[in-house]
This record gives C-alpha cells, sequence and structure tokens, in this order.
C-alpha cells in the first residue's frame, strides 16, 4: 500500500466512532476513561465483552459480532491502515456491538479493569520462533498472566494459529499453568468436531496459508 493510501486511511480513523486509538500516556498513568467502563459508556449495555487480540483488518470479529449480536466485540491492533477496514466495514454495515481499538496488546492491562472481559481470541499472531523473540509470544506466561487479571473467573482463551511450533509451545505453558484445556487439534479443518466459530470464518492469511497446504492449529482454554 501506498504512503499517500496509508495516510488517506490514518485520517478516515480519526472520523470512526467505532475506533479509539487511545493515548499512551494515558494508557500507562491508568487514565484511559473506558477501563471498567466498556459496558456502561460504550456499548451501554450488559453483554458479555469478547477481544480479538491481534486482529488485523477485524475478520474474526466482524465475523462473530454477527454471528452474535447478544454479544460485544472489541478487537486490537496497532496497525492503523489494517484495523481501518474493519471499523470502516463495521460503520458500513451499521454494526453496533463491535469496536475497535488501535494501540498495543502490551498496554491491555491499562485499556480493561480486573474480570471486564468474558472471552479472548488470538488469531494468527506472529509465533516469535526466534528465543530472543520470546518475550513477544502472545501465549507465553506473562501474557497469560495478564489475561487473566481482565478476563472473569473461567473466562476463555481462543489461540488459532498455522504455526505448529506456538500451537506445540502454546499447550506446553497452559498445561504448565495447570489451566484447563476445553479443544485442541492440530487440524482443525480435517476434524469433524472443531467448534464453528474456528471454523466458520477464514481471515485473508488463513485463506493463503490452507492454499499452501498448511493445517490450521486451535486450543481454547481456560483457568479455573
Amino acid at each position: 500500500m501506498g504512503s499517500k493510501n496509508k495516510l488517506k486511511r490514518f485520517e478516515e480513523n480519526k472520523t470512526f466512532l467505532n475506533l479509539i486509538q487511545p493515548d499512551r500516556e494515558k494508557i500507562i498513568k491508568n487514565q484511559f476513561e473506558l477501563k471498567g467502563n466498556w459496558s456502561s459508556n460504550y456499548f451501554k449495555n450488559s453483554n458479555p465483552i469478547v477481544l480479538e487480540l491481534g486482529c488485523g483488518k477485524g475478520e474474526y470479529s466482524l465475523y462473530l459480532s454477527e454471528l452474535n449480536p447478544e454479544i460485544n466485540y472489541i478487537g486490537i491492533d496497532i496497525k492503523g491502515a489494517r484495523i481501518w477496514r474493519g471499523a470502516k466495514t463495521a460503520f458500513e454495515k451499521g454494526i453496533k456491538n463491535v469496536a475497535f481499538v488501535r494501540t498495543q496488546i502490551e498496554l491491555i492491562a491499562g485499556l480493561f479493569s480486573s474480570r471486564e472481559i468474558d472471552e479472548i481470541w488470538i488469531t494468527f499472531p506472529d509465533p516469535q520462533i526466534k528465543y530472543k523473540r520470546s518475550k513477544h509470544r502472545l501465549t507465553n506466561s506473562d501474557f497469560l498472566n495478564m489475561y487473566r487479571k481482565i478476563l472473569k473467573s473461567k473466562g476463555v482463551i481462543n489461540l488459532k494459529t498455522d504455526s505448529s511450533f506456538l500451537y506445540g509451545y502454546t499447550l506446553g505453558i497452559v498445561e504448565g499453568m495447570n489451566a484447563n484445556v476445553l479443544f485442541s487439534h492440530n487440524d482443525i479443518y480435517n476434524n469433524t468436531s472443531s467448534p464453528i466459530e474456528a471454523t466458520g470464518v477464514q481471515t485473508f492469511y488463513e485463506r493463503t496459508f490452507l492454499k499452501n497446504s498448511k493445517k490450521i492449529s486451535f486450543i481454547k482454554f481456560c483457568f479455573e
């Protein structure tokens, strides 16, 4: 994408009421206004809230929000030109139960209060295979402990990935933390018991992976 198109999208992002671009300093200083107030001040209902981390163009958040209108969804990504697509589609379709936040996933503890979130989706994150990059894996123990703080009791975490490395790594971490694995399979499109929410929509990257005969893995787990 050319720089002119990116700049155009960045400007349009400012007009979307469903796209929040919080100030980093406010998040760090625990001054983000919607923290603890997403239900009352943004969605204006008491429906469950589900996060998609690294949402990209928002395909998953959009699909789930239309599939489950009684649930609120929030897609989080730092890439403004990508998240533009999700926000624009939601605006054009009039989808009210989905929002997008442009920020770093490392900051989510400053976006949500303890027990504010019901479920988390992590869709096709960078597996960060090199050891020196392991601190950036979205399913390492530090991140999982961060998610636990904002999740309600027995709140579910879902990982969908094309990386056999990340799948195996995450299973090991999850089991080491004594989490309850609700479902796991390393090839969900060749498993008739795979949950519909895991197979019902395919992201742009997922379709590319499947065309190249890559297996898609899925893990669903929760902490007591």
